[in-house]
């Protein structure tokens, strides 16, 4: 497989629109590495000037130490799997996944035995004699990565493969891809705007936005330690609730205070907080919705409260979500399903004060989590 290396890379289209802003990424060898950020983001336009299918404006591509700015799709040794399939309708199974090997003239058992052994891996066999108009969509999609197995080539680019299927289908290609990554150890890069797709399959993500790299991280961490305002809102569903707050130094503890409320915060955070000048200041608190707790059923000795009335109620099986206003906000707590709390009840919900995050109201940079 193959190491990619991304150096300043920029993409500035003819009426001065900038896409992609000085794009920097090492991705390794063997790693399954996501580009991920609303639609217009640039994640696209990046995998496709990988790929040579969009000119590089200026920075360096290289792939194994060779620079491939200048270098043509075909002799780049990668192969790009689609949205929409891009299967030939009027040719087989067989001939989809074959059509790339017959155009390098490779010899007839050798491409029988390389469609034979992807198809094994898809579990095409018997599909194999038909065409695409008689295969689901999970199929077809599946006919669309086998023609990209068969080349064997050192990078595998696919984008948003999986946003044409049903939810179901979604669920169980995201899997097969997973193994597939596991059995081909194959460095892949993938776009997807579905952030579920995002912390499910990859070794690192990419988070984008307006073209500029935000966070590059494992799933783990961007959820845990987003580095701005933008990572912790995109990445988590629902997303993170935010409060804006006043931080102020009482007897050397530390308080996040907004409409009636006084929050205690941990001494290390108000350490952090403290050395970066915030004593006095508004700051953007975070708190995810899962880190918010029913008083009657919470397990944890918490005592901070947020006083809120329930808005909307909505029961999705193993747990509730309950919606509520604050500060002209709508937030949201996930709780346990036993809750007794309902539409217009006023309750108080306990916080997990160490699991609070504090972002800069200015740069939206993150102060401390």
């Amino acid at each position: 497989m193959a190491h990619i290396s991304l150096k300043n890379i920029n993409k500035v289209y003819p009426n001065g629109f900038k896409a992609v802003k000085d794009f920097n990424l090492e991705i390794d060898d063997n790693e399954f590495i996501i580009f991920v950020g609303p639609s217009g983001c640039g994640k696209s336009t990046t995998l496709r000037m990988v790929a040579g299918l969009e000119d590089i404006t200026s920075g360096e591509l290289y792939i194994d130490g060779v620079l491939m700015n200048d270098v043509e799709p075909k002799d780049r040794d990668i192969a790009m799997v689609f949205q929409n399939y891009a299967l030939y309708p009027h040719m087989t199974v067989f001939d989809n996944m074959a059509f790339g090997l017959k155009l390098r003239k490779l010899p007839k058992d050798e491409i029988k035995k390389k469609v034979e052994e992807a198809a094994e891996i898809l579990d095409l066999g018997p599909l194999l004699d038909r065409k695409p108009k008689q295969l689901s969509g999970g199929q077809r999609q599946r006919v669309a990565m086998g023609r990209a197995i068969v080349r064997s080539p050192k990078v595998f680019l696919m984008d948003e493969p999986l946003s044409n299927l049903d939810a179901k289908l979604r669920v169980q290609m995201r899997t097969e891809i997973s193994k597939l990554h596991q059995r081909l150890n194959a460095t892949i890069i993938y776009v997807t705007h579905d952030q579920t797709e995002a912390m499910t399959l990859g070794t690192r993500i990419v988070v984008m936005s307006d073209g500029i790299m935000q966070q590059v991280d494992t799933p783990t961490n961007l959820y845990d330690k987003p580095d701005n305002l933008f990572v912790a809102s995109f990445i988590g569903s629902p997303q993170m609730n935010f409060i804006e707050s006043l931080f102020t130094i009482k007897n050397d503890k530390g308080y996040l205070s907004f409409e009636g409320h006084e929050i205690e915060i941990p001494d290390f955070k108000t350490k952090v907080l403290k050395e970066q000048g915030c004593d006095g200041k508004k700051v953007i608190m975070g708190i995810r919705p899962e880190n918010l707790f029913d008083p009657e059923l919470s397990l944890k000795p918490l005592k901070q409260k947020l006083n809120v009335k329930v808005s909307v109620y909505e029961m999705v099986g193993s747990e509730v979500f309950l919606y509520f206003d604050l500060l002209g906000n709508s937030l949201t707590a996930r709780v346990d399903p036993k809750t007794k709390a309902r539409v217009g009840d006023e309750i108080g919900l306990l916080i997990d004060v160490d699991k609070i995050h504090v972002f800069d109201v200015e740069t939206e940079k993150k102060i401390v989590d």
